[in-house]
């Protein structure tokens, strides 16, 4: 709960007031903070789950059970984390609402309708991802030094500090390319009604959300078998 309310703050100091990184006319704490939201939840998904046979090994040595329980857990149990930061949200919402004159007009949209949809859609994709690093980490352990480090560089390519509209145009199709960058947006948009949504590309993220999660549970269950052996 703490890290993206500090990070949001860090972010509205440096790149907000120090760079002056345009927000598209939302005041930097709620651009920042809109992103952050959703995005703490996708890495509570996949770093959480990134380590599951390692964390859990002294438990799987011992008993048998469905192994998959554990990640499905950690994405449950990470939702309680991202319900008290969209009460932090609405609080800063309605601060800048009401309080806070401001020349800028936001105001939530017709998109919060798809909060259903991209809630499901950000856990598929952090599960996924966390379930294949799960099967790299239980084979070889070196990649548990990475898993930080991913995760970061996959927080820094997504429009989180910045909007996807300030990409230069030659660039965004491939900034595009990174499944969380349109539900970022879409989430952004249907919060704040700045940003952009696409349906084509918010498809294209759902479909790839799904083959990584499918593959991820198909090379989990395999995994599983002999996870005692590497263990």
């Amino acid at each position: 709960m703490l890290q993206p309310l500090f990070l949001t703050v860090v972010f509205t100091l440096i790149f907000g007031e120090f760079a002056q990184i345009p927000t598209e006319g939302l005041p930097p704490l709620l651009f920042y903070n809109s992103g952050l939201i959703i995005w703490s939840y996708f890495s509570s998904c996949f770093t959480g789950n990134a380590s599951t046979f390692t964390a859990n090994a002294g438990i799987y040595q011992k008993v048998y059970y469905p192994r998959l329980i554990n990640p499905l857990a950690n994405c449950t149990s990470a939702l309680f984390g991202f319900s008290i930061q969209a009460i932090f949200f609405l609080v800063y919402f309605c601060i800048y609402k009401f309080l806070i004159p401001t020349e800028e007009f936001f105001t939530m949209t017709w998109a919060m309708v798809l909060l259903p949809v991209l809630i499901p859609l950000v856990a598929s994709l952090g599960l996924g991802m966390g379930l294949w690093m799960s099967v790299l980490t239980a084979k070889y352990r070196d990649f548990n030094q990475i898993t930080g480090f991913l995760a970061q560089a996959l927080m820094y390519a997504t429009p989180i500090i910045y909007p996807l509209s300030e990409i230069p145009e030659k660039y965004r199709f491939w900034a595009s390319l990174n499944p969380m960058a349109p539900v970022v947006e879409t989430f952004r948009f249907a919060l704040l009604g700045k940003g952009s949504f696409s349906a084509p590309h918010l498809i294209y993220s759902g479909i790839v959300a799904l083959c990584i999660l499918l593959s991820g549970m198909y090379f989990f269950k395999r995994t599983e078998r002999r996870v005692v052996d590497y263990l």
